[in-house]
């Protein structure tokens, strides 16, 4: 598997930048399962208030299922046996999970399909507005126009009267992006949002997301698969294979120096530090024959027969740090 994306693994916060305080959002030992796929197990994250945190993996290692779990739009048939999803305190899988809509924003991952195309785009808005937020109509398009502005599309009150075919790809993102913002979310989750872009376009709207956090102090819950994207974005990074996080800490130390044998592998293949094209081999287990123990050793280098025995717990290394690897000091050679 090689990181797709050409962009340049330059962090962009500072370390460990957005650590102060409570967290906005807090997943507790959280597994779900789809029938007999295991497709998250025991994850333990927290979303810094008025900070940005990155989920990085594999297609296949449960991105999107966690995010689903956070928005509580999990498929029919899932299951959580185990673990919470605190936001503000309130546990979004037990009773409140109507209450958070709208102080949660969502950016979906692909513009071209996440707008209907017989509405006009500004009445798409406007509905999620009148569920979600408080106000006449007058109030809500006052608000949006200001929010298309924010989002720096051009000509804003003509804007709302078209129809999603009449904007280019970036402009329509533009648009998710001011709808997931119209109901003022104290927490915005963002699904590998530039995926369908050209690179000019990514680096447009990556930096807009990054201003607007900064300026509303907004949390971002960020998944994507390209390091180079997150380095771009977000404060603190989570590291996830089949399910499991497998490495947690602020990005620019995670980046410099990761310390589980799969960080390493993956940023391996990023084209600013890529050697060959071989990329990392197997693949990511199926969540229906997971195996024992850690679920990253049948494709990695310094695999021992304990590492096919039980999970390896998260080791904290200190300075907000973690890894679940006990032989992650000896992962690969130092220069």
């Amino acid at each position: 598997m090689a990181i797709s994306s050409g962009w340049p693994i330059q962090p962009s916060a500072p370390s460990g930048a957005a650590t102060i305080g409570q967290p906005v959002l807090s997943i507790e030992n959280l597994s779900v399962h789809i029938g007999p796929a295991r497709i998250l197990q025991e994850v333990t994250l927290q979303v810094p208030r008025a900070g940005t945190l990155g989920i990085v993996g594999e297609s296949g290692c449960g991105k999107s299922t966690l995010l689903r779990a956070v928005l509580g739009i999990l498929p029919g048939g899932a299951t959580v046996p185990k673990g919470a999803i605190l936001f503000d305190g309130e546990d979004i899988l037990t009773d409140c999970a109507a209450t958070v809509r709208g102080r949660i924003g969502y950016v979906p991952q692909d513009p071209y399909l996440s707008l209907n195309p017989v509405f006009r785009a500004g009445d798409q808005i406007f509905e999620v507005m009148r569920r979600h937020a408080k106000g006449s109509r007058a109030d809500h398009k006052a608000k949006l126009i200001e929010l298309l502005r924010a989002v720096q599309l051009p000509d804003p009150e003509a804007a709302l009267r078209k129809y999603p075919h009449q904007f280019s790809g970036g402009q329509r993102q533009r648009l998710l992006i001011a709808a997931a913002l119209a109901c003022d979310p104290a927490l915005v989750v963002a699904d590998e949002p530039t995926t369908a872009l050209d690179v000019t376009t990514q680096r447009e709207i990556l930096g807009l997301l990054r201003q607007l956090t900064v300026e509303r102090g907004l949390s971002l819950l960020f998944v994507t698969h390209d390091f180079g994207v997150l380095a771009a974005v977000c404060d603190r990074v989570a590291v996830l294979y089949a399910g499991q996080v497998v490495e947690h800490g602020p990005t620019r130390a995670v980046l410099d120096d990761p310390q589980h044998p799969y960080a390493r592998m993956l940023l391996a293949c990023h084209p600013d530090r890529a050697t060959d094209l071989g990329g990392i081999p197997g693949t990511v287990p199926a969540a229906t024959a997971q195996p024992p123990g850690c679920r990253f050793h049948p494709r990695c280098p310094l695999a021992r027969a304990a590492c096919a025995e039980a999970p390896p717990p998260m080791l904290p290394l200190g300075a907000g740090r973690s890894v679940a690897c006990p032989f992650h000091a000896e992962a690969f050679a130092r220069a």
